[in-house]
């Protein structure tokens, strides 16, 4: 497990950044974290890192955002009301899981026993109103 502090929406991004250009295709980074805990600022800089230009907003409403670059794709997923397998399904999200794209999935509790064991988890508490710590890890480094 690596820990982070960032202390703005900036450092946010950047954190993002540098972990996004250390992912081999085709990552999982599933966020556990409450609203407003920086889970988009986050994914603003995993698009960054892949060299994908685009402006990231929560993906609340589409379920999905996805983020086409050169030579990369994000899938931004929101799983706040997923609420069992029939709905994940529907997502589309198992049909991503096989390909060289990325995704960056929020709300991930709701959906954690589908996540693949190589999935990097992103733990985020707050800790002021512009600072966060983070948790890192792969998933299969946490015993269930």
């Amino acid at each position: 497990m690596t820990e982070y502090k960032t202390n703005s929406y900036e450092e946010t991004v950047a954190l993002g950044e540098s972990i996004a250009k250390t992912l081999p295709k085709g990552s999982v980074v599933a966020f556990l974290g409450g609203l407003g805990m920086g889970k988009t600022a986050f994914t603003t800089g995993l698009a960054k890192g892949l060299m994908i230009n685009a402006d990231v907003s929560s993906p609340t409403f589409a379920i999905c955002n996805t983020y086409i670059g050169e030579s990369n794709t994000l899938y931004h997923f929101d799983m706040y009301r997923v609420d069992g397998w029939d709905d994940l399904y529907s997502t589309g999200f198992f049909d991503f899981l096989d390909t060289d794209s990325y995704i960056a999935v929020e709300w991930s509790e709701n959906i954690y026993g589908a996540l693949p064991d190589d999935t990097l988890i992103v733990e985020i508490e707050k800790i002021d109103d512009s600072s966060r710590a983070f948790k890192v890890y792969k998933k299969s480094e946490v015993k269930e």
